[in-house]
């Protein structure tokens, strides 16, 4: 029996099949990969299962021992992005001699990451109608661990104790907008200096934390 080329997601799909070898993590690699490039340049809807499997060099069936559709593999790569952009963030903050100075590096390890991986706007966009349970989660999980840091950065008396923890998730999804549209605008759209960007933005947390 055939396999099919394209078919819908079951209700309730989860994540990516685990590989069980070195290999197989690569070849999930680059399907993972392949899909950023196809779902990034052509949008969800004119992607296709054939045109990932043809950029990632792995023969069709090789697609469903990981995915059961398009769909799963758009919510495991939104899950995946997200990921990155943690990891690639998370090496930033280590020496940083204050909180606040850790927000700057992660704004600026962002925008290196934004740079690099311009298609990451474009899919995170799509999955709010694609996928939006994965949408929400990124933005969500994304502020929690800004606000932790904030919440840490009180404790230690680095932000005044006039912030409750409350104020301070408010103004964690404050600074994540804030970070998105800035590695659109200096990022994505340009090429600019992150360091000056992150420089600028510090000034403005710090102020406003001294307040």
């Amino acid at each position: 029996m055939g396999v099919k080329v394209e078919h819908k997601a079951r209700s309730g799909a989860g994540g990516p099949k685990a590989p069980r070898t070195q290999r197989g993590e690569r070849t999930l690699r680059k399907i993972l990969d392949a899909a950023g490039a196809e779902f990034g340049e052509r949008g969800f809807s004119d992607s296709s299962i054939v045109g990932i499997t043809q950029r990632a060099g792995v023969a069709l069936g090789t697609f469903y021992t990981y995915f059961e559709s398009k769909e799963a593999l758009f919510q495991a790569l939104v899950r995946d992005m997200s990921a990155q952009v943690r990891d690639n963030v998370g090496p930033a903050l280590i020496g940083a001699t204050n909180s606040l100075e850790a927000e700057r590096r992660a704004l600026e390890a962002f925008l290196h990451f934004a740079r690099d991986h311009r298609d990451i706007y474009r899919i995170i966009d799509a999955s709010e109608f694609v996928d939006p349970k994965a949408y929400r989660e990124h933005y969500e999980t994304t502020a929690t661990r800004i606000a932790a840091r904030l919440i840490a950065a009180r404790d230690k008396g680095e932000i005044l104790d006039s912030y409750s923890d409350e104020d301070l998730q408010v103004t964690a999804w404050g600074m994540m907008g804030a970070n998105v549209f800035l590695g659109l605008r200096f990022a994505v759209w340009d090429d600019a200096d992150s360091s000056r960007i992150a420089d600028v933005m510090s000034r403005v947390w710090r102020q406003g934390f001294s307040q």
